[in-house]
């Protein structure tokens, strides 16, 4: 573990930020799952049938928004996956950007923070 982290985060808060990493990376996982399914039971619904314009829009725009938190899902997941790399490499709490500590507020609220706000901002991915 890197010095600076290991004077900032106790053993005891990685472990718990590990636990709580797994739980989300299921979390995800199954709402990608059931996102697939809905996306499954709204084309079923839409063909052979024509219907009128509004039920298509609504479908479009329901779509949309679904491919939209799908994509985010995708990207927190990937998140998940590299904060846990990092807990294992001992590197949990630092940015991979800067390698500058992540507060560990920050790191209480987002437990797939990877970047420190300022550089999640810039990226913004």
């Amino acid at each position: 573990m890197s010095g600076s982290t290991k004077n900032i985060l106790s053993s005891t808060f990685i472990e718990a930020q590990r636990v709580r990493l797994i739980a989300l990376r299921s979390q995800l996982i199954r709402a990608g799952d059931a996102a697939g399914a809905e996306e499954r039971v709204l084309q079923d619904s839409a063909g052979g049938e024509a219907g009128d314009m509004e039920d298509g829009a609504e479908r479009f725009a329901i779509q949309e928004n679904d491919e939209a938190l799908f994509h985010r899902n995708v990207r927190r997941l990937s998140d998940v996956r590299r904060a846990l790399e990092k807990i294992d490499e001992g590197t949990y709490g630092t940015s991979d950007a800067s390698g500058s500590v992540i507060p560990k507020s920050r790191l209480e609220a987002v437990p797939e923070a990877i970047y420190t706000v300022g550089e999640e901002r810039l990226d913004e991915r």
